[in-house]
């Protein structure tokens, strides 16, 4: 038992002067650093490294875009299947890219089904995509109103 308590406390002590033989400074690094405010410490290098863990040391990777991985767009909660200058769209549903990419609709316009439709004015459009008026009614400001 007596033994194990020798072994304990060598071991300690030989830890101890690890550190304290690691934490000097060398012969080329000053002991004390003059630090009153004038110096530039800009080009002031560290005096330890430190120890960095390979995951740390790793660039960190960009965000998956769909113009490198296009599965990404089919995803579930994706906006949509089709890729158009790097971000995931519905291509029959998006304004800025109605039936294809890039192709945008006006300012009163809507993307119905891949197709600009003014939906103040269209009668199989009236407020909405596929909200059709009946018949002999007309679409004015986007209601269906009987004329």
């Amino acid at each position: 038992m007596k033994a194990l308590h020798i072994f304990i406390l060598f071991a300690l002590l030989m830890a101890l002067a690890i550190t304290n033989l690691s934490a000097t400074p060398s012969s080329d690094e000053p002991l004390f650093v003059d630090n009153d405010g004038d110096g530039d410490l800009s080009q002031a290098e560290p005096t330890s490294v430190g120890i960095m863990s390979r995951f740390l040391a790793q660039k960190p990777r960009g965000m998956m875009t769909c113009n490198k991985y296009p599965r990404v767009c089919r995803a579930a909660g994706s906006p949509g299947p089709d890729c158009c200058k790097r971000k995931c769209v519905n291509v029959m549903w998006d304004r800025f890219n109605c039936g294809k990419c890039g192709k945008k609709c006006k300012y009163s316009e809507i993307c119905c089904k891949g197709k600009c439709v003014n939906p103040m004015s269209n009668r199989l459009h009236c407020g909405d995509c596929y909200n059709r008026c009946t018949k002999g009614s007309k679409c004015l400001y986007g209601m269906c109103s009987y004329a």
